[in-house]
């Protein structure tokens, strides 16, 4: 997994960069958002996510840490692909994601071209307990913490390798005690294979 890049900004497309990292031009594909930052030139570091699929090695590209975890997490709902997750952060700021599931905003949702009523009534059922809330602001309020990264790659890695998404949760709850204060993703995801395969 490459988890960020970093390197001079060779172009900017409209809806990619392209990185030069060590001689080599990646392209990351990556929200509006995010392209509105680069300059060609720049030297620059973005956090990544790669998608692996039979025909393709995609890599998207994202604004900060925070963004990357909320396109990781969005993907575990059932039919929500990449460029879906993509297409959600290019029009919901994390934060806006995060609050308009908690208060199950089905209408902010489905602003996010691709997603109808159904789609976002099914988003906010898989992801209501697992993206973190969004508080107000002010004194004594506090931002209720998303879901911690490591949890997401176990899963995504575990459904990867044919287990449905239920046994993958199950399996990370078990595990979740091992984490740490800097989880080993690889460790984890061993566990949990070896709960699920005791299962």
């Amino acid at each position: 997994m490459i988890a960020f890049v970093r390197g001079r900004v060779a172009a900017v497309t409209l809806s990619s960069a392209v990185l030069e990292v060590g001689g080599v031009g990646l392209e990351l594909m990556c929200a509006p958002g995010t392209l509105a930052t680069l300059r060609t030139g720049q030297e620059v570091t973005l956090p990544t996510s790669m998608v692996v699929r039979e025909d393709s090695l995609t890599l998207f590209g994202f604004t900060d840490e925070d963004e990357k975890t909320c396109f990781e997490l969005v993907q575990t709902a059932s039919g929500v692909g990449p460029k879906l997750a993509q297409a959600i952060l290019a029009v919901l700021s994390p934060d806006v994601l995060r609050r308009a599931i908690g208060t199950e905003d089905v209408k902010t949702l489905t602003q996010v071209p691709g997603i109808g009523q159904k789609g976002a009534q099914r988003i906010i059922l898989e992801l209501k307990d697992r993206m973190g809330v969004v508080g107000p602001t002010g004194p004594g309020q506090a931002v209720v913490p998303a879901e911690a990264p490591w949890r997401a790659q176990v899963q995504q890695g575990l459904v990867g390798l044919g287990w449905s998404v239920r046994e993958a949760d199950r399996a990370v709850e078990e595990v979740a005690d091992q984490a740490g204060d800097q989880p080993d993703v690889a460790a984890l995801l061993r566990a949990a294979l070896q709960t699920l395969r005791k299962a």
